[in-house]
């Protein structure tokens, strides 16, 4: 009997040392997992951090303004050209006398002519 009890004490034993190790494992195996998640988020923020720096020296005021003067041909602005928009000039007529005919609803209108897409493709075969 006091055999059987001391093997019933050992396989415990065992069993809980197996227990034991699996539990270090897994939390082994989840701690690296954080550490590499720590890693990426710290690689993510400074990924983040260097393009808001790259957009502030994009958005910089003065290199907008050096892009403009290299690239644009801007004049500045004549106090002359700002008026009002009652003495503006009328609007232009229109190249082709008043009554003729609107081409693009002359199509639109004849459009009824044209097969269908389907009876087209019944005819080919």
């Amino acid at each position: 009997m006091m055999r059987l009890l001391h093997l019933v004490v050992i396989a415990a034993l065992v069993a809980s040392a197996a227990y034991v190790y699996k539990i270090k494992f897994d939390s082994t195996v989840r701690a690296e997992r954080v550490a590499r998640l720590r890693a990426e988020i710290k690689r993510e923020h400074d990924a983040v951090a260097a393009l808001r720096a790259r957009w502030e020296a994009l958005d910089n005021p003065a290199r907008i303004q050096a892009l403009t003067e290299r690239h644009l041909r801007l004049k500045p602005l004549d106090a002359n050209q700002i008026d009002e928009l009652d003495r503006l000039p009328e609007r232009p007529r229109p190249a082709g006398p008043p009554d003729a005919p609107d081409p693009i609803a002359a199509i639109i209108e004849n459009d009824n002519e044209f097969p269908p897409a389907d009876s087209s493709r019944e005819a080919a075969q």
